[in-house]
C-alpha cells in the first residue's frame, strides 16, 4: 500500500461481531477507488480488530478518554491529517457523532451509515444536541432500509436529499447448502433431525423469547425438529431464556451454540431459517439464508419487509406473535413443494439484489460524488 496516497477513513465504535461491524469490514477491505487507500480507526481490541488483522487492513486503535476528551480528538485529528484523509465513513451513532465534529473542524466530507432505529432513538441522552451535531457534520446519510430512512425523515433529522438507502450485501458465492455435519455432531443429533437455524447476537430486539414460545408448539407437533441459534450470548438475557426453555420442557430440542465465525458453513447445514426479531434495521442473516438456498420465515419488523415477499420468496408473520410464527414453521415443514419454491425464488432474489458487488458500487458512487 502506498501510504503517500490520500485516504478514506472507515470508523466504528463497537468491537464485537454484528451486522454493522461486518459491513464496516467489507467496505474497508473491498471498496477501492483509484488514487486512494483505505484504513480504519477503532476504539479497542476484540472481534473487529481480529478481523482487521486477518484481512490485512491497516488500522489504529484510539481509546476515548471520556464523554468529551480533548486529547482523544487531538489524536484523531493528528491521524486524519497524517494520513491525508479526504473522506470519512462512519458507522452507528457513536462514531457518527465523533466524526461529525472532526468533519466540521477539518472540512472533510462525512458519510454516515445508520444500521437501525437504535441509532436515532428519541430517548437517547442529549438527543437534541446529538441530532444537531449530526445534521451539521454529516454530508451524506446512508440507511440500510427504506423503513429506516422514512423513520429518520419523519423525525426531521435530515433532509430527504441527503439520505440514501443502500441495502447491505453479502458475498453470495460463499453461500450454498453443504454436506457438513459439524452441528449435528456437536449436538449429538442423527440424520433424521430437522434443523431450524437462527443467526443473531442474544439481545432484546431479536425476541428469542418469541422463538422459544413458538418452538414449544412446533416441537410438540414434530419432536424431530431442533432449533439452533448462533450468536454471542448476553449472560443476563441468556439466563432468562434458559429458564423459559426449561419451564417449557424443550431443552433437548433448542440449542444456543454461541457465535459462529463462518455463517456460510453454519447456514449450509440448516433445513430452514427463522427470524423472530421485534425490530431490524435490515437483516444480513436473512439474505445469507436466502443466498444459501434455505426457505425463510421472518417477522414483519422493518428491514426484512424489504427483503422477503410473502409467499413468493419466503414467509412473513407478524412480529411478537409466537402462534403465527409456529403455524408458519409447521406449514413450511409440511409442504415440500412450497419450501422448494420459496428457497429457489429466495436464492435468485438474494443473488440479484443483495450481492456484495451491488453494495460496493452504491457506496463507491456516493464517495465519488463527494470527493474532489
Amino acid at each position: 500500500m502506498d501510504i503517500s496516497l490520500p485516504s478514506i477513513l472507515h470508523a466504528i465504535d463497537t468491537t464485537g461481531p454484528g451486522g454493522a461491524e461486518t459491513v464496516f469490514l467489507d467496505l474497508t477491505e473491498n471498496l477501492t477507488l483509484d488514487g486512494y487507500r483505505s484504513f480504519a480507526i477503532i476504539k479497542g481490541p476484540g472481534w473487529v480488530e481480529d478481523q482487521l488483522k486477518a484481512r490485512g487492513i491497516r488500522y489504529y486503535i484510539v481509546k476515548p478518554g471520556g464523554s468529551f476528551s480533548l486529547s482523544y480528538y487531538r489524536e484523531l485529528i493528528r491521524i486524519v491529517r497524517e494520513n491525508n484523509v479526504k473522506l470519512i465513513q462512519a458507522h452507528l451513532l457513536g462514531s457518527t457523532l465523533t466524526y461529525s465534529i472532526i468533519a466540521l473542524l477539518l472540512r472533510i466530507p462525512l458519510v454516515a451509515t445508520l444500521h437501525g432505529k437504535v441509532d436515532v432513538n428519541p430517548k437517547e441522552r442529549l438527543i437534541y444536541l446529538k441530532n444537531l451535531i449530526m445534521r451539521l457534520g454529516v454530508k451524506r446519510l446512508i440507511t440500510v432500509s427504506r423503513d429506516l430512512a422514512e423513520y429518520v425523515e419523519a423525525r426531521g433529522l435530515f433532509n430527504t436529499s441527503d439520505i440514501r438507502v443502500i441495502y447491505n450485501g453479502v458475498d453470495v458465492d460463499k453461500y450454498s447448502r453443504n454436506s457438513l455435519t459439524d452441528v449435528r455432531r456437536q449436538l449429538l443429533l442423527d440424520d433424521k433431525a430437522i434443523l431450524i437455524g437462527s443467526v443473531g447476537n442474544i439481545r432484546p430486539a431479536k425476541a428469542y423469547h418469541i422463538l422459544i414460545e413458538a418452538a414449544a408448539t412446533v416441537i410438540n407437533d414434530n419432536p424431530l425438529v431442533h432449533f439452533v441459534i448462533a450468536g454471542h450470548k448476553k449472560p443476563e438475557l441468556m439466563a432468562q431464556l434458559d429458564d423459559q426453555i426449561n419451564r417449557a420442557g424443550i431443552a433437548a430440542n433448542i440449542h444456543f451454540i454461541g457465535f459462529q465465525q463462518d455463517s456460510a458453513a453454519f447456514l449450509g447445514q440448516m433445513d430452514l431459517f427463522a427470524l423472530s426479531s421485534s425490530s431490524e434495521g435490515f437483516s444480513i442473516s436473512t439474505i445469507e439464508a436466502m443466498a444459501t438456498g434455505l426457505s425463510v420465515i421472518v417477522t414483519r419488523c422493518g428491514g426484512p419487509e424489504e427483503i422477503v415477499s410473502h409467499g413468493n420468496n419466503g414467509f412473513m408473520v407478524p412480529a411478537n406473535d409466537a402462534d403465527a410464527l409456529a403455524k408458519g414453521i409447521i406449514d413450511l415443514l409440511n409442504d415440500d413443494d412450497l419450501r422448494k419454491r420459496l428457497s429457489s425464488n429466495g436464492q435468485s432474489h438474494a443473488r440479484a439484489t443483495f450481492a456484495m458487488t451491488t453494495l460496493l458500487r452504491s457506496y463507491q458512487n456516493e464517495y465519488l460524488s463527494l470527493l474532489p
